[in-house]
């Protein structure tokens, strides 16, 4: 056998003294970890605030479907009295879903819808959706649809409406 061939090395000596590198340093981790935190910290309110007013959205919807079915109440009645529950005049309707989003479950609900109040020869009407305590949209203010085409929204979360949130889009 040819002796230059017995000396070349089979495997590179400078690749052994090089230390093996196959995973993260805990400072990269770290650093990893702190901004996935801040991106968490500044995307989470703003996610949360698309996703109120997307609820409410679907709030304000069932509630003009409520109106549609007022209507229809008092198309076949003369009258919007007797709407709610055991033909009462407010409370829980029987003429529409008594929560919203109507589309989902009731254990999904955001709002309760409710007729506040009917005049008494029942010719208007007042219907409001109310935020479900402890839901999504807790403290997030009610939503009033009035017979007339008025819309208010308490966004203040008060228990008033005052001059300026008489409209769903303030």
């Amino acid at each position: 056998m040819n002796s230059a061939i017995k000396n070349i090395p089979l495997i590179d000596s400078s690749i052994m003294n090089t230390p093996n590198q196959n995973g993260f340093t805990l400072v990269e981790l770290m650093i990893v970890i702190a901004i996935v935190g801040i991106i968490a910290t500044v995307g989470y309110p703003s996610f949360i605030n698309v996703s109120q007013s997307t609820y409410r959205t679907a709030g304000q919807s069932d509630l003009m479907a409520f109106a549609g079915a007022m209507e229809r109440h008092k198309l076949a009645n003369y009258s919007y009295q007797g709407a709610a529950a055991s033909g009462a005049n407010t409370g829980m309707p029987t003429v529409f879903a008594t929560y919203s989003p109507s589309q989902e479950s009731a254990s999904n609900k955001r709002f309760d819808l409710t007729i506040s109040s009917v005049n008494t020869n029942g010719t208007a009407y007042t219907i409001t959706a109310t935020p479900v305590t402890g839901g999504a949209m807790a403290n997030t203010g009610v939503l009033v649809y009035f017979s007339d085409g008025r819309k208010a929204w308490d966004k203040n979360n008060n228990g008033s409406i005052s001059a300026d949130e008489y409209c769903w889009q303030c």
